[in-house]
């Protein structure tokens, strides 16, 4: 499978918030079933409008990971759980880097692999917040690129 990096449709949306939530209930064991139920109209509605959305499709064309970016920050990275450890999450970052700017990504810190994966790929933590932004009771880790 070539890591071709492709434009989202917004006809793909809901296919989208399908890995979302897919890639979240394998790793982010850590949030609430509310809260997930919570922030999927919230990511199909209004959050993928915001972003600079890219992703990365299997041989039947299927989404198996996607990136959003918006001002220098990496907003979302979800791979399908089938497709973990296939060097597509490094892909769509280094494209993230190369193409789109990003410098910045917040973090759950309750997300070890994420957390990890980052400070490989260059990432240092520069901050902390109590509450994500929606004030939600997961912490998160403001990590930067380094220099």
């Amino acid at each position: 499978m070539g890591q071709k990096i492709d434009i989202i449709n917004k006809t793909e949306y809901q296919e989208v918030v399908n890995v979302w939530e897919s890639s979240v209930r394998a790793t982010h064991h850590f949030i609430r079933e509310e809260d997930i139920e919570y922030f999927k109209p919230l990511i199909l509605n209004t959050y993928l409008d915001a972003v600079e959305l890219r992703c990365i499709r299997n041989n039947k064309n299927h989404i198996v990971g996607f990136l959003g970016a918006a001002e220098q920050n990496l907003e979302m990275l979800f791979i399908h759980p089938d497709y973990r450890g296939k060097r597509i999450g490094k892909s769509l970052l280094d494209y993230s880097i190369d193409n789109l700017n990003v410098t910045k990504v917040d973090v759950n810190e309750q997300n070890e692999q994420a957390v990890g994966f980052y400070k490989h790929c260059g990432f240092e933590i520069i901050g902390r917040s109590e509450l994500d932004s929606s004030r939600k009771p997961y912490p998160i880790l403001h990590m930067e690129l380094k220099k």
